[in-house]
């Protein structure tokens, strides 16, 4: 099967572009020639009714930096998960918010915003934080292209739960995202007992030690209801991707 690759960028077929510059440094490390084969996806489809779908290309040229491809057939392919699911979590530290990042990417997640909160380890700002929220992006796309998602989920900019928490739109409206807490204390919910979930849905995950008792509160008030998944604590990586693994177990 020809290799997959992301290009943000209009497609169409009958045309000739050029590729993205990380694009082309993909299909150059693989070291492909003119006359081969890729499929690309943009997370646009072709601009019509049918915006879900990848494209098949001919590679043309081959340059130091440019890869030139001329586009030959669109095919509509509807991957995304039956729920939009948007996760907002406590960022973990070390390597572990990449494999969240990646597993949540193939588990179908629409959103990740990237939350500090009184017990993160990891607390981002200026150029660091405008290079993690770089990476991860590069994370998403990856996990795509692998995974055949046409969809790049959205990597929000990193913020301070309050600070997120104050944005938050009132919880009201036809279709508005259900909102839920994974909380291990006593009076939250089995997730299972709400099934099946309504509509869009935010996660809300703390990091590791979990989120504060305040900020328990406050996330209640700001319209979440606390949810458990079972007796056991599961880290701060592993609980968001239980709840996406969950979801897509429903959908068969």
């Amino acid at each position: 099967m020809a290799p997959r690759f992301y290009a943000d960028l209009p497609l169409a077929a009958g045309e000739s572009v050029f590729l993205p510059a990380a694009t082309a440094r993909h299909v150059q490390v693989l070291r492909m020639q003119p006359g081969g084969l890729i499929r690309l996806f943009n997370g646009q489809g072709d601009g019509g009714t049918a915006s879900e779908g990848e494209f098949e290309a001919v590679i043309d040229e081959m340059g130091r930096s440019d890869v030139r491809v001329t586009i030959k057939s669109y095919k509509a392919t509807q991957r995304e998960s039956g729920h939009q699911v948007h996760l907002a979590v406590g960022m973990p530290a070390n390597d572990r918010m990449d494999w969240l990042v990646e597993k949540a990417t193939e588990l179908g997640v629409a959103s990740i915003q990237p939350l500090m909160a009184e017990r993160s380890v990891l607390r981002l700002k200026g150029d660091r934080a405008d290079k993690k929220i770089a990476h991860w992006r590069g994370v998403t796309i990856a996990a795509c292209e692998q995974c055949g998602r046409n969809r790049v989920p959205v990597m929000h900019e990193a913020l301070g739960l309050t600070e997120w928490l104050k944005a938050l739109p009132p919880v009201s409206g036809e279709g508005a995202p259900l909102r839920l807490l994974l909380s291990p204390t006593a009076g939250s919910k089995p997730l299972k007992q709400l099934a099946p979930l309504p509509g869009p849905v935010v996660f809300l995950s703390g990091p590791e030690g979990g989120l504060s008792a305040g900020e328990e509160t406050a996330a209640i008030s700001a319209g979440f209801t606390p949810v458990s998944l079972g007796s056991r604590i599961l880290r701060a990586e592993t609980a968001p991707l239980a709840c996406l693994a969950w979801l897509a177990l429903g959908e068969g």
